[in-house]
């Protein structure tokens, strides 16, 4: 397995280019099946959960393009085997998101129940009752979800759709499924975070009439059929929050093109009163910081969008170990989402956890030491430790890094960081 070998202390200078969402583009990939027509998505990342994704609906007879400068065209209109297979989904959770697409259109899917990181209980019982309240038949056997209309429809029904939590993938699976049902759908207590509203516009420009995305409830009016179109993949508010920490932990002054700072107001909120500068400015976000010694350790409650993104809760636990004071971290999301503490204490961090509850006193120093990631955010975290860390860090096991961040240790060393890839 590949490695990262950092040696840090460096200050970092300079422009990174956040790429497209990968929580944007993979929901999209899978609209892509909603029609015959060919799709355009542009900005799409080089990661890969995005290989993934294209491999899967490539084995459904669906012809996908990808070019490097991060097109990729779909034909869906030889889609022959609406099967979402476990060999090519256990790696990835956003498997799930083929359901409601192929359910709509074909009125038959058979899903494997998805994997990815070990972070914590997901469960699908939420999308098996929107879409069953639409009136789709679903059995769960033998580790996949099995679904078809009943006998004599040809098309599911609009519903008021309420689920039991605030959940990003079923609000994007009801989306696409509503989009073509017959009649009004009505989804209540919908995630609202920027990229199911990226979904939303997607899904416009094929034909779709949806209003109230980017709220808690969200309309839609069932069409007979949508069409193609070309859309832009969101910018990554993870990739741009990581880069944020990562400048304000180390020092420095970057400028991040195509980060959208109104994705990252909780963020942001947080990293200007440790005592970073951060600003919106024409076509990004520019982040200035004198480092770690100067910051000031800040406590968070990680919760739904528009409130502090769990998959920042990593990222900036690091920077907190650098600060200084003690800051209490609180994850509401995810279980099973302190793994990277012994890797960091590893580092010479002092944390001390309890239940879903960290609280973390700031060190003048971290050492360098080997390293091992556990899941996608973790990955990530660790890499900003090694950057602010004495010494050589070595990151194992960064298939995780893979399956999230575009060329992350080429565009850091763009900025100045001494990190390389050791191959295995």
């Amino acid at each position: 397995m590949d490695k990262l070998l950092i040696r840090g202390g460096r200050t970092l200078q300079g422009e990174v280019l956040v790429s497209g969402a990968k929580n944007a583009a993979l929901p999209e990939l899978c609209a892509a099946l909603l029609t015959a027509d060919p799709v355009t998505l542009l900005n799409v990342p080089q990661l890969q959960d995005v290989s993934t994704m294209l491999k899967l609906i490539r084995n459904m007879g669906v012809t996908a393009e990808r070019a490097d400068d991060g097109t990729v065209r779909i034909d869906a209109s030889a889609l022959n085997t609406p099967e979402a297979p476990y060999e090519l989904v256990k790696t990835m959770r956003a498997s799930v998101l083929a359901l409601g697409p192929l359910l709509a259109r074909f009125g038959e899917a058979t899903v494997s129940l998805p994997g990815g990181c070990a972070i914590g209980s997901r469960p699908v019982d939420q999308h098996i009752k929107g879409l069953a309240a639409m009136g789709a038949e679903i059995v769960v056997e033998h580790g996949y979800m099995i679904a078809k209309l009943p006998a004599g429809w040809t098309r599911l029904k609009g519903a008021r759709i309420t689920t039991d939590m605030v959940t990003v993938t079923g609000t994007e699976n009801f989306l696409m499924a509503a989009a073509l049902a017959e009649g009004e759908t009505v989804l209540e207590n919908a995630a609202q975070e920027p990229e199911i509203s990226d979904l939303a516009e997607m899904l416009i420009a094929m034909g779709a009439k949806i209003e109230g995305h980017g709220t808690s409830r969200i309309r839609i009016q069932g069409v007979d059929q949508l069409h193609g179109c070309t859309h832009r993949v969101v910018a990554d508010r993870i990739e741009a929050g990581t880069f944020l920490c990562a400048v304000a932990a180390t020092g420095g002054d970057v400028m991040l093109r195509h980060g959208r700072a109104d994705h990252l107001d909780a963020v942001i909120e947080k990293l200007r009163e440790a005592g970073a500068t951060v600003q919106a400015v024409e076509g990004g976000i520019r982040v200035q910081s004198a480092g770690g010694a100067t910051l000031k350790a800040q406590g968070f409650r990680t919760t739904e969008y528009p409130g502090f993104p769990t998959d920042m809760q990593a990222q900036f636990m690091t920077l907190n170990c650098i600060a200084q004071g003690t800051a209490t971290v609180t994850e509401t999301i995810f279980e099973n989402r302190f793994m990277h503490v012994n890797e960091l204490v590893r580092l010479g961090a002092k944390i001390q956890t309890d239940g879903k509850v960290a609280v973390i006193e700031g060190v003048p120093r971290l050492s360098g030491a080997t390293v091992m990631a556990t899941d996608l955010r973790a990955s990530a975290s660790l890499v900003i430790a090694g950057l602010v860390a004495d010494g050589e860090t070595v990151v194992d096991r960064i298939y995780h890094l893979d399956r999230g961040y575009d060329c992350m240790e080429s565009k850091l060393r763009g900025i100045g960081a001494d990190i390389e890839r050791v191959k295995a």
